[in-house]
């Protein structure tokens, strides 16, 4: 497998729509071996999830992943899911408010409102159906993912700047009360 490079905010294709891949090229030795790569990539990084767009690939796929991760030890864990394609429909109207972080923007944080409830269609690396619901942080988590298949930053979504902070002001001064949100989320909608 191969580290892939990491595009960093400011680089064009973070801002890229992303092209579907149809099921023919995701049967592809290409396109599984980048798979493959994606998620090796991911895990070098410790991120709880990665796009393709991110490695300067701009085709509809995203990994994601939460195994007590260090980087955010507060997120529930989410079994490894490979979404080709993935189309989020909210379900309802409640919201709540989660801080982020992304591996393309280094050392910052903000807080991004993001809908409490998703319903996930995509196909899996194997070419299945998804058809799920996700709700809470892996709610945030699937729809930060997707964003960036969309040509979307958290940093688009942050809608009071004054909430962003490096991860070490986030660590000194912000840190503890997210748990506490997070403990709310979790226990409201089980994830």
């Amino acid at each position: 497998m191969t580290l892939l490079k990491i595009a960093q905010v400011g680089t064009p294709v973070l801002r890229t729509v992303a092209e579907p891949v149809s099921p023919e090229a995701l049967a592809s030795a290409d396109i599984q071996r980048f798979i493959d790569d994606l998620i090796e990539t991911m895990h070098d990084a410790r991120g709880a999830g990665l796009a393709a767009t991110q490695v300067y690939r701009p085709i509809r796929i995203c990994a994601i992943e939460v195994n007590d991760n260090p980087r955010y030890p507060y997120k529930p864990n989410i079994p490894l899911t490979v979404l080709v394609n993935p189309v989020l429909t909210p379900i309802g109207d409640e919201t709540f408010e989660n801080y982020e972080g992304c591996l393309s923007v280094p050392d910052m944080r903000g807080v991004v409102s993001r809908h409490a409830r998703l319903r996930v269609q995509a196909l899996d690396r194997d070419g299945n159906t998804i058809d799920q619901e996700v709700a809470g942080i892996t709610a945030g988590t699937f729809a930060h993912e997707v964003d960036h298949l969309d040509g979307k930053l958290f940093l688009d979504r942050v809608s009071d700047t004054r909430t962003l902070c490096t991860w070490k002001a986030f660590a000194m001064h912000h840190e503890d009360q997210f748990r506490r949100t997070v403990e709310s989320v979790v226990a409201r909608y089980g994830s």
